[in-house]
């Protein structure tokens, strides 16, 4: 079953994020089956304590195991070491149906 990755993420120096981490973590998302859905700036908060403003990534992976390989890869963790002075991030990993088929 299809699994997606959802990121909300506040970021303090945008440019340096896109730079960096942005352009190291699209190629490894990519390397490990996944592709974007969405990359936005400027979610709008309607309830809840964490994401006015931020940027939100929705990605989707042929499965959980998937998202795992990639999360946990020594390639990643590398990666994950540019976002993390210059961001607060939330992730989430849930698998469900296609969204693909949800509209035929």
């Amino acid at each position: 079953m299809p699994a997606y990755m959802i990121v909300t993420c506040q970021i303090h120096d945008r440019e340096a994020f896109i730079a960096g981490y942005g352009a190291r973590a699209a190629a490894l998302v990519e390397q490990h089956g996944g592709r974007y859905l969405l990359r936005a700036p400027g979610a709008e908060l309607l309830e809840g304590d964490f994401g006015d403003g931020a940027s939100m990534v929705i990605s989707e992976w042929p499965d959980k195991d998937a998202v795992h390989r990639f999360w946990n890869s020594p390639e990643y963790a590398e990666a994950k070491k540019l976002r993390e002075p210059i961001s607060d991030c939330q992730v989430l990993v849930i698998e469900a149906p296609s969204l693909a088929d949800a509209f035929k």
